[in-house]
């Protein structure tokens, strides 16, 4: 199994769109990129700590390739927004992709590239190393399963039904 760290606004919307495709093992959502150990909610809602809220993702890619993972993402975020998606703005809200094997950053950049052909303004979503990742509390996990009407600003019906578990 593989693992990549996805930041696209808030991340109940990004694990419950993630949780329905086929090859996603796993998810898990929580704080990552910041320098503050063990944030809280409410520490990274205050802007402060440079987390941003990802959505921890293990796939099995013999059936979900990472360039294939990389499109859904671009289904669910407007790349070109900086520090925001949809309703939410902030820096924890800033898109992002966080990888930990080099041969990954290779497939993203070029998948970027490749992107970045089809939109007029400048692609602004962060690669880099995930540096580290601390679990959000109980309630942010799978939230949007616990609480079908919450707030999310994803379509999660943009998951086609052939690519559903």
């Amino acid at each position: 199994m593989k693992k990549i760290w996805l930041a696209g606004g808030c991340f109940w919307g990004v694990e419950a769109y993630f949780q329905q495709l086929k090859g996603v093992v796993d998810t898990t959502v929580g704080y990552g990129q910041g320098t503050l150990e063990n944030p809280t909610y409410q520490q990274v809602c205050q802007g402060n700590t440079g987390h941003a809220e990802v959505c921890e993702i293990v796939y099995d890619e013999s059936v979900l390739p990472l360039g294939t993972l990389l499109e859904h993402f671009f289904r669910i975020i407007d790349p070109t927004a900086l520090n925001r998606q949809g309703n939410d703005y902030g820096t924890q809200y800033r898109s992002g992709i966080y990888y930990r094997e080099e041969a990954d950053q290779v497939k993203i950049m070029v998948f970027l590239t490749a992107q970045q052909k089809k939109y007029a303004a400048k692609i602004v979503v962060e690669v880099e190393p995930k540096r580290n990742f601390y679990l959000a509390e109980e309630e942010h996990q799978d939230y949007l399963r616990r609480n079908p009407s919450g707030y999310c600003h994803i379509n999660l019906n943009l998951a086609s039904e052939a690519e559903k578990k």
